[in-house]
């Protein structure tokens, strides 16, 4: 029994020697446990207005993985209104807030590829990374969350190798450059620094003595829900209380609908102006579609009157 023992340490023993050697010369694969995350392990946050009925999508997705294939890509959206880059700096936006630091955002709405404009990387203060072209798309992230730097992307080394398209920088340029960042490469070797960026003009809601001057901006989804840029608390300066009807002007259409917190609280069928889960007034149909109904294309000027 003793010699059996003893037999049995030696070769534990020998065992650990020889890992220990083979650690040394770098034969071991190391392994990554749940506090030692893998190098390329950030986020990548993916939007555009490419649709999902080709393989756009999954190419930019490709190109993504093949050079930092532990991040995770989630989709935001692809159904950005196409060319609308005010839609897509507005989901930016709002969306932006609900990720943590290092969050590297891929944004590809862009009616001006392959022109003179830019492609950059914006840096904000939140230490998240949107990589866009330089349109006006970092506008509300930039405003909410400041901006630490900008970056023109120009470094050959990190654009996808063997492609020069004018029309797909999707996938040239927008989604090796976020798989870079996300891989651990140091953002600021893209390319040389930018003092200003492109910005929108983004339309404000004004609180008067009559009342509240706004717009309808979007369409929530297929709902038909109206995206205004009227905020509850703008609102509510106005002294309407729940149960109130409010007098609404959408354009040239005038009507009344009462002010409720959700949609069950009128009838299937039945208008109500609400606050939504932006902070923000929205005038909606219980089961139905507003836009439809109404006729309501944005963007559309709304006039609330105080009560």
């Amino acid at each position: 029994m003793k010699t059996r023992v003893s037999t049995r340490r030696q070769l534990l023993a020998q065992a650990a020697r020889s890992g220990a050697l083979l650690s040394l010369l770098g034969f071991l694969t190391p392994s990554f446990g749940a506090d030692t995350p893998p190098h390329d392990a950030s986020l990548i946050v993916f939007m555009s207005d490419f649709g999902t009925l080709d393989d756009a999508v999954a190419i930019c997705k490709g190109v993504m993985k093949s050079i930092a294939p532990h991040s995770e890509i989630i989709d935001l959206t692809h159904q950005v209104t196409p060319y609308s880059i005010a839609d897509g700096a507005r989901m930016l936006g709002r969306t932006a807030q609900y990720y943590p630091s290092g969050t590297v955002f891929v944004a590809v709405v862009d009616p001006g590829v392959g022109t003179r404009r830019k492609s950059i990387i914006l840096k904000t203060r939140r230490s998240q990374y949107f990589v866009l072209p330089d349109n006006g798309l970092a506008t509300e992230v930039a405003d909410r969350d400041g901006v630490e730097g900008v970056r023109e992307i120009t470094n050959p080394r990190w654009l996808l190798t063997g492609s020069s398209s004018t029309t797909f920088h999707g996938r040239d340029v927008f989604s090796p450059v976020a798989a870079h960042i996300a891989r651990g490469d140091d953002w600021t070797q893209a390319g040389p620094t930018l003092a200003t960026y492109v910005r929108l003009d983004v339309p404000r809601a004004h609180l008067e003595p009559v009342g509240i001057r706004g717009m309808v901006v979007a369409l929530d989804g297929s709902y038909g829900n109206l995206v205004t840029n009227v905020s509850g608390d703008a609102f509510r300066e106005l002294g309407y209380e729940l149960g109130d009807s409010v007098r609404v002007q959408l354009g040239s259409t005038t009507l009344s609908v009462p002010f409720q917190r959700t949609f069950g609280e009128v009838a299937p069928g039945r208008p109500l102006l609400f606050v939504d889960s932006r902070g923000m007034v929205s005038l909606a149909i219980n089961q139905g579609n507003f836009a439809q109904q109404y006729r309501v294309t944005p963007p559309v000027a709304l006039v609330i009157p105080r009560k």
